[in-house]
């Protein structure tokens, strides 16, 4: 059944739903603090290339992530990492990655966003827009013709992404076959400097999910409450064999593309705007007005994250960087390679 535009089903505010408000945004928290430090490290030289956070998408990031169940796949995008921590990623791979530790998911060879744990279904990210529609809809496949059932895999893409061939030759397919993906669409008004205008004709992106005849919904990325039943919803709906999900959530970057951009071509109105929001005050303000949390109880939660970060931090620091020329720098697929195969 076609239900573009349709809004899910009503969720209660019940016991669990406040547990699963309170963890994301605990989570949230966490991502935040954990960027902003990146964020401070890049500033003062301690991290190599480029450094892009996620501030102001956290909602819509963790949302997808808490969602998932073991054994499910995520294939996280740029500024996911509130959602990577809800999925399982350790402190410890993000500042190792960050830091060129060989320690690290990626032993020092990637400085930032491309680290993941493929064995716990954590894919890294792909920088080439639109890709990791196709291997998350690959491995779902794989997993479909194994006999695996009870799954769902997750990706993301930005508004700007979704107007590369490789999105839609992956989404089309993963259409096709009914895969149990959800798709998150983050519109956060700008591919890089493009603004929406100049990127799509349509009304909103969420009309596409009609040509590709899947569901598709929108959300106020802004409000983790919405966040949080829309995906519920849409994970739910995937894995009960209803094929893939579009969601599309709107929010504006606070910050620029990358720590190098300082976003100066952004509209003011925007920012000004319901979209323009800081997701984690909005669910500040929230859990204090449902009486879920008082101020000090906020408060301990960001002094718990800011001690986290700099504990596993004070730890990374220790570790040891790559020897250049001590390391193996053949690609890690090589070593399954049979060596009198490769002779």
């Amino acid at each position: 059944m076609l239900n573009s535009l349709r809004e899910p089903e009503s969720e209660a505010v019940h016991l669990g739903f406040q547990e699963q408000y309170v963890s994301a945004f605990k989570w949230m928290l966490l991502a935040r603090t954990v960027e902003d430090k990146i964020g401070a490290l890049w500033r003062a030289g301690k991290v190599a290339g480029g450094c892009y956070l996620g501030r102001g998408q956290e909602a819509i990031s963790v949302a997808v992530g808490i969602m998932l169940k073991p054994g499910d796949t995520f294939g996280p995008l740029i500024r996911d990492q509130a959602g990577r921590l809800a999925f399982g990623e350790p402190l410890f791979d993000i500042l190792r990655t960050y830091l060129g530790k060989k320690t690290g998911p990626t032993k020092g060879r990637d400085g930032n966003v491309h680290r993941g744990r493929p064995r716990e279904r954590i894919y890294p990210m792909i920088s080439h827009l639109g890709a990791l529609v196709s291997v998350v809809a690959g491995a779902l496949m794989a997993r479909r013709m194994q006999g695996d059932t009870n799954f769902v895999g997750a990706t993301s893409i930005g508004d700007g992404g979704t107007s590369t061939g490789s999105f839609h030759e992956g989404f089309n397919m993963a259409a096709v076959e009914r895969l149990p993906l959800v798709l998150t669409v983050t519109n956060n008004q700008y591919a890089y400097s493009t603004p929406n205008e100049r990127q799509f004709a349509c009304h909103d992106l969420v009309d596409r999910a009609i040509g590709y005849g899947v569901e598709g919904y929108s959300m106020d990325g802004t409000d983790l409450k919405e966040c949080l039943e829309v995906a519920a919803h849409a994970v739910r709906r995937a894995r009960s064999g209803f094929g893939p999900q579009m969601i599309v959530a709107s929010c504006v970057r606070l910050s620029g593309h990358a720590e190098h951009d300082d976003g100066s071509y952004m509209e003011k109105t925007l920012l000004e705007s319901p979209i323009g929001r800081d997701c984690i005050k909005v669910a500040h303000s929230f859990l204090v007005e449902q009486g879920w949390a008082d101020e000090s109880t906020v408060q301990e939660w960001r002094l718990n994250a800011k001690m986290d970060v700099e504990d596993v931090l004070q730890r990374v620091q220790r570790e040891p960087a790559p020897v250049p020329e001590e390391e193996d720098w053949n690609a890690f697929s090589s070593h399954l390679i049979d060596p009198d195969l490769s002779a």
